[in-house]
């Protein structure tokens, strides 16, 4: 079996890739914040100090810990990589054929570090030293963007998924989004690491218009036996959800997938703010999603008894979630830990990432100190928390799971 596996979401992790935030949250400002899906502007400095104690809480659990601006420099260094890279951020329809040959050019001469710092971090009209006869730059104002930075890379966890033994690469439901896939679409195909490894690549890896078909990691959660729960969010559709688990099935990579539709509002954005897995029978749920009235559904493979082919699904609406869950992963009950304090602390702890922590090992999660109510409840149930600060990284509405894409874990 390929080391590129992810069995479950409780199983010991043993590799995981992260992006510590530099130069795009430099280019965070209070008037383009809220375009760029932030809340507010961080402190740069703190947050990277915050995610260098992330990092090494990971490493002192026997984590190796992957970040995506090497993994990029050393991608770039790859002739082939480096122009498709180059072609598909900087393409004719998005700048125009003149503007668009001068500027790919102008980022080839660079080197590999600063070329992965600017296509993360963004580049502004007044940091470019480059003259072109198109009209585009000339209709600009030195502070608008001619890369527009990607701090959101923050959370490596939604722009690709490892579900089992392969992966899959999100087609992302905001614009600001959207270009983050590209960098890991040209890494895990050139990459030293993962280039002619064995893994199936599910949904997402082609030069396609994806349209409706919207699916990010954070709703994505293996939670083992075969089984994939998967939300229907803010940020994840229907369409998007039913393509990744026709790929699933197609490439016998999973036996059932779990669709539960989530509130559409801010502190619902996508499953993992309300709901993780900590131990093979143990979750962490927000109380607003402790509902009955949740929409729920099973997708399995149909199957053809003659061909014996997967291609089609079957999708039966089922009762619970909690229930649905229970069935997968053959448990009686489901052990639930809900957010904790009062209904006013249980919100704010909530909206501060307190039920969206990484699960280590079986039993042993990291997230962020501040949430005190919440780790208490998680101490008494028999969870070990391992804290960290989140001052800074949480005003990014995101956690630990949200800062973490585990490609190597084992199952339960």
């Amino acid at each position: 079996m390929s080391k590129l596996y992810v069995g479950s979401e409780v199983g010991q992790l043993r590799r995981v890739l992260l992006n510590r935030p530099e130069r795009a949250l430099t280019h965070l400002t209070p008037s383009n914040c809220h375009e760029l899906l932030f809340d507010d502007v961080l402190a740069v400095e703190a947050a990277g100090e915050e995610h260098d104690a992330f990092a090494k809480t990971l490493t002192n659990q026997g984590v190796e810990v992957l970040l995506l601006h090497d993994l990029l420099v050393e991608t770039l260094a790859i002739e082939e990589a480096k122009h498709w890279l180059l072609t598909t951020q900087i393409s004719d329809f998005r700048f125009g054929p003149t503007f668009a040959k001068d500027l790919r050019h102008y980022l080839s001469e660079m080197t590999n570090d600063h070329l992965a710092t600017v296509l993360l971090g963004g580049l502004a009209y007044s940091e470019l030293k480059l003259k072109s006869s198109s009209m585009l730059p000339k209709m600009h104002r030195p502070l608008d963007f001619v890369i527009e930075p990607l701090p959101n890379h923050l959370f490596t966890r939604d722009t690709s998924c490892w579900v089992y033994g392969g992966v899959s690469l999100n087609p992302m439901m905001k614009a600001a989004r959207q270009r983050e896939t590209n960098h890991l679409r040209a890494i895990y195909r050139w990459h030293p690491v993962f280039a002619g490894q064995d893994f199936t690549q599910y949904f997402g890896n082609e030069d396609l218009h994806y349209d409706n078909a919207n699916i990010e990691g954070g709703d994505v959660l293996v939670i083992g036996n075969g089984a994939v729960l998967i939300g229907i969010s803010e940020r994840t559709t229907p369409q998007g959800v039913e393509n990744l688990a026709a790929n699933l099935f197609k490439h016998g990579q999973a036996k059932e997938v779990i669709a539960v539709d989530l509130p559409k509002h801010r502190s619902c954005m996508h499953l993992d703010t309300v709901m993780t897995h900590m131990d093979v029978d143990t979750f962490s749920v927000y109380p607003e999603i402790m509902r009955k009235d949740l929409d729920t559904w099973r997708l399995t493979p149909k199957g053809d008894e003659h061909t014996g082919s997967t291609d089609e699904m079957k999708v039966e609406k089922v009762p619970s979630y909690i229930h649905a869950i229970e069935n997968a992963l053959d448990l009686d009950y489901l052990k639930i830990i809900t957010t904790g304090g009062d209904s006013y602390e249980a919100e704010r702890e909530q909206w501060n990432d307190a039920n969206n922590v990484l699960t280590v090992k079986p039993g042993v999660v990291i997230g962020y100190e501040r949430n005190v109510y919440t780790n208490e409840k998680y101490d008494k149930a028999g969870i070990e928390v391992l804290t960290i600060p989140g001052n800074e990284l949480g005003r990014g509405r995101g956690g630990a799971r949200c800062m973490s894409c585990p490609i190597e874990r084992d199952g339960i």
